[in-house]
């Protein structure tokens, strides 16, 4: 007897060959506008993959075997990057809290979507206590009289010295230390989570922080 409709165009889906994610520019018109003749069809140099649209979670990376043999590391879920504070010349591994803005899209802002140049929410941990050991300076968060005179060490003549002299260049930018009141700082990725399978960046600061408080205080209103 005859097959059901439903099945009928099930059978009909699965004979058809798979449509690939192709990079040609074979299907493009010409800058003239005229068609260009269809003399081949798809070719392994013109493949494409599937996004690596990497999420915040514990760390999954997946390598792929690409063309000539390399290998890429398709990160899938991160929750940790190197980061750099380039004015104070300081890196440190922390962990990556929240996207809060992406340029290209706002979708991938919802789902929490690290990629390139994604403005994201990084611990500020690891550079207060830089920072504090550096210059000798509590920064954030002000701190009872009690506490600041428990915590301080008896630091050598050699120690003071140094910390004393450090004094003398350091300014620091008043948008970033009220960041360390809230304990996270504004950073930008530089790397690519879905090619390297890493992710690192750098931490915002003067003009560019100021440029990125304010596009996200208008997309807020």
């Amino acid at each position: 007897g005859k097959k059901p409709l439903g099945i009928a165009r099930a059978a009909a889906a699965l004979s058809r060959p798979v449509m690939g994610i192709s990079r040609d520019s074979q299907h493009k018109r010409r800058l003239t506008g005229g068609k260009k003749p269809h003399h081949h069809k798809k070719r392994k140099h013109e493949m494409g993959r599937q996004m690596a649209m990497t999420k915040i979670g514990a760390k999954r990376v997946h390598p792929v075997r690409c063309r000539g043999g390399n290998i890429k590391f398709r990160a899938l879920r991160l929750d940790t990057g190197n980061f750099s504070w380039g004015s104070e010349v300081c890196t440190r591994k922390t962990r990556i809290l929240d996207v809060v803005y992406n340029a290209s899209n706002n979708e991938l802002v919802r789902t929490k979507t690290l990629v390139k140049n994604a403005i994201v929410q990084i611990d500020a941990t690891p550079y207060r206590q830089w920072y504090e050991a550096h210059y000798g300076v509590v920064v954030g968060k002000k701190r009872r009289a009690d506490d600041k005179e428990e915590e301080k060490k008896k630091l050598s003549t050699r120690s003071q010295a140094k910390i004393t002299a450090r004094q003398e260049g350091r300014q620091l930018d008043p948008n970033i230390n009220s960041q360390f009141d809230t304990g996270r700082l504004l950073a930008c990725i530089s790397s690519r989570p879905g090619q390297c399978g890493r992710c690192d960046g750098y931490v915002l600061e003067g003009k560019e922080l100021e440029f990125y408080v304010k596009r996200m205080a208008k997309k807020k209103k």
